[in-house]
């Protein structure tokens, strides 16, 4: 089972900290190397399809896509392979946010 981590800033002083937002996300993966953005999930199993909306920054990792999901001003990513973990801290660092489980 996969770890699943947000990054917020929630965790931080209340005075004048707002969450993380689309608009923030947009501009910055969009200056990211692989990473692509898409209104749609679509998640494949053995016998069905499952579409999720939402707000997507997909991150090509070899054949694999990673998807950094943006909901309600904070991002949420499961760790599927090792190499995201470092690449979760830059992101929350680039974003001035926190890293927390769950």
């Amino acid at each position: 089972m996969n770890q699943r981590f947000r990054i917020t800033r929630s965790m931080q002083p209340k005075a004048g900290v707002q969450g993380i937002t689309l608009e923030e996300c947009q501009a910055y993966f969009s200056s990211k190397a692989n990473f692509a953005y898409q209104t749609v999930l679509t998640v494949k199993g053995k016998e069905s399809t499952m579409s999720i909306d939402g707000d997507f920054f997909m991150w090509k990792h070899g054949e694999a896509l990673i998807p950094f999901r943006h909901y309600m001003g904070d991002l949420y990513v499961a760790v599927s392979h090792q190499e995201i973990v470092p690449l979760m801290m830059e992101i929350a660092t680039d974003l001035r946010a926190d890293m927390v489980e769950g």
